[in-house]
């Protein structure tokens, strides 16, 4: 097993002995390679802390054809072949039969890059656009039917988790929608297991921000493929969480950052959930005690 020691060799100009086939064309700039080892070194220690990988497992990690995914399967790879991830991955786009979708480009990229990949063809799209009208959000149910479809495919293929791209800021949103409109406290776990209990649900994303990772798919030049399913819905509460995050983080510099660890550092005692403390069992000290009298 290689040290974070490794994470400080990355020579994108070094061949493929040098580097994951996918880096070969990677810029060679200093500014590039400061992002792709901060990002690796967040991705492993989000897997390490929160205990996501065992030697010998395989995951499917979702391929959406969107800038995280790709980023997040890239590093993934990156990993790997450092010695630093032990586990088998297998991409897996689920092509979702929207029209105009150019179904050839993501195939085409794995096949390409010689990227082990399962293409799931489901028309998941006419099933969303019957049941709901233009005017309503379709991201809800679409997840949801996507990510049923994803479950089945890691179970015929094997793998023991399902690996998703979801990012700092995708967390934090989901907070602030709990908090504002679901009136609890919670987000998306790092690391989960599904309500049938046979799969976890990864996040190795979770502490790497949205903008290293737009910066980090401009690099690579990843074929992106945008979602004009629901990306073109105006309105969406995601989004005025987004643009609430985006001024505090204007006005703050560093508050996402701080959100971030705040997720992993809670105080239930602190809290207003007596599920979580024990407030009736809370006991007042003798004060001779207290004071240090008799």
């Amino acid at each position: 097993m290689l040290t974070m020691n490794s994470l400080a060799v990355i020579d994108p100009k070094a061949g493929i002995a040098g580097c994951h086939p996918l880096f070969v064309n990677a810029p060679g700039s200093v500014e590039f390679n400061k992002l792709r080892k901060r990002l690796l070194r967040q991705v492993r220690e989000t897997i390490e802390t929160h205990a996501m990988a065992k030697p010998g497992e395989r995951w499917l990690v979702g391929l959406s054809g969107g800038k995280d995914s790709f980023g997040l399967l890239a590093l993934l790879l990156d990993l790997k072949w450092r010695g630093l991830l032990e586990v088998d991955l297998l991409a897996c786009n689920l092509d979702q039969g929207q029209p105009g979708f150019p179904a050839h480009i993501l195939p085409d990229w794995l096949s390409r890059n010689d990227i082990a990949h399962r293409i799931e063809r489901q028309d998941t799209y006419s099933v969303v656009t019957e049941k709901l009208p233009q005017t309503a959000t379709y991201c809800s149910l679409c997840s949801r039917l996507r990510r049923g479809h994803l479950y089945r495919v890691a179970r015929e293929e094997g793998c023991s988790a399902l690996v998703l791209g979801h990012h700092r800021e995708d967390i934090l949103e989901t907070f602030f929608l709990n908090l504002f409109h679901g009136g609890r406290l919670a987000s998306m776990p790092p690391k989960l297991v599904n309500d049938e209990g046979d799969l976890f649900v990864l996040r190795p994303l979770a502490s790497s921000a949205e903008a290293d990772l737009v910066r980090f798919a401009e690099g690579m030049r990843f074929p992106i493929i945008p979602c004009d399913l629901c990306g073109s819905q105006d309105g969406l509460q995601r989004n005025a969480m987004k643009a609430m995050l985006a001024d505090i983080e204007a006005r703050m510099p560093g508050r996402k950052d701080t959100m971030i660890r705040a997720l992993a550092n809670v105080r239930p005692s602190h809290l207003l959930d007596p599920r979580l403390f024990d407030f009736a069992a809370l006991s007042l000290e003798p004060r001779s005690r207290v004071d240090g009298g008799e």
